[in-house]
């Protein structure tokens, strides 16, 4: 039954992923290699459980309404502006190869049947859990936090001095951008829970606790956004290029130094913070489950 159950599961998630990889490169949501890799990672997501393809899809179609909110304010700050957001498949992966494998894994351990968080029923299958929905609040809640964030009228604050900075400088953070990064996360604590009710079988206390995920998912999504700003602020290169009237990530002689240093890039920076919240997410779940 569960053979069968994944079989229709993988044939479901192909032909829908091929639908959606390709109107999002369409849309310019996604380049051609972006598409590509969405495609996979949406199969497989959709193949290990319906819910899990439902975050991935939550977080895919909402960070995508954002990035396209605002596109001529943003294409006068930011440094590698692009129409829709165009996407390639390394920001895919660093947006998505974490889960991917814990989906995996989890479907493999419950014979792709879909769970609920118990630590009662097993501590390691709500850790993954845990994991995965704190990866996408992460995602999900940077992305709402860095596109919505930039329109603010209010001037960001360097999060490690709090000191004002420029727009597009990684690590500047505004109220604005905050409480999106807490609705990202939010939205992905929302979908758990809904699609849960109709793909997971649990008993009704169970079932009540998991609205719990609903505000830690709110509150991943902000800590993923801090923990984002904090690598960025340190280990990631801002400058103001006195050329292009931009902030920059990469140094040069037109350019002066804001803030960080030339560690990490944008898509180092995402995977990091992704993999961080995520492991503090699965031990909140334990805790609470």
């Amino acid at each position: 039954m569960a053979v069968a159950s994944i079989a229709v599961r993988s044939a479901v998630g192909a032909a829908l992923s091929a639908v959606i990889a390709a109107r999002a490169v369409r849309r310019r949501s996604l380049d051609v290699s972006g598409g590509a890799a969405g495609f996979a990672v949406m199969a497989i997501h959709l193949a290990c459980g319906y819910r899990y393809g439902a975050l991935l899809l939550a977080f895919f179609f909402t960070s995508s309404k954002v990035t396209k909110i605002g596109e001529d304010r943003k294409r006068r700050v930011e440094e590698d502006f692009k129409e829709g957001g165009q996407r390639n498949w390394i920001q895919v992966l660093a947006n998505s190869a974490i889960a991917t494998v814990l989906v995996i894994l989890l479907a493999v351990m419950t014979g792709g049947q879909d769970q609920c968080l118990d630590s009662n029923d097993s501590k390691f299958i709500t850790g993954i859990i845990g994991s995965i929905i704190g990866h996408y609040c992460c995602c999900n809640g940077d992305t709402w936090s860095s596109e919505i964030g930039v329109l603010s009228d209010e001037q960001p604050r360097l999060i490690t001095t709090l000191k004002p900075v420029r727009k597009g400088t990684n690590g500047g953070v505004t109220l604005q951008g905050l409480l999106a990064a807490t609705a990202g996360g939010l939205t992905i604590g929302l979908t758990f829970v809904a699609v849960g009710l109709i793909t997971a079988e649990c008993s009704f206390e169970v079932v009540l606790r998991q609205l719990l995920a609903i505000p830690i998912s709110a509150a991943a999504g902000l800590l993923g956004s801090l923990i984002d700003s904090l690598l960025g602020a340190t280990l990631q290169f801002s400058g103001y290029c006195s050329v292009r009237k931009k902030v920059v990530s990469k140094r040069g002689p037109t350019v002066t130094k804001i803030s960080g240093m030339t560690i990490l890039d944008n898509d180092a920076v995402n995977a990091v913070s992704v993999l961080l919240t995520a492991v503090i997410t699965a031990y909140v779940c334990i805790f609470f489950f």
